[in-house]
């Protein structure tokens, strides 16, 4: 499946979507702070929290686009 043309374009977020990131945001702070508690120090948790922030990443890009990868309205 090819990319969207409009996939590596900056989309500016409409007011309610910041507001669903900052949601999102604060979950994403709350959990990795809870990763990086429990978890022991090593290279998994290392490879978790990484993989951890690069889905909070992935969940912002979400929030701003169709499932078909179209910039939503």
């Amino acid at each position: 499946m090819p990319l969207h043309s409009s996939t590596f374009e900056y989309l500016k977020p409409t007011d309610d979507q910041l507001a669903k990131m900052a949601v999102l945001r604060e979950a994403a702070r709350v959990y990795a702070e809870a990763l990086d508690a429990n978890l022991p120090d090593g290279p998994d948790k290392t490879f978790v929290l990484r993989a951890h922030r690069s889905n909070a990443m992935w969940a912002h890009v979400a929030v701003t686009r169709l499932p078909d990868g179209t910039p939503r309205e």
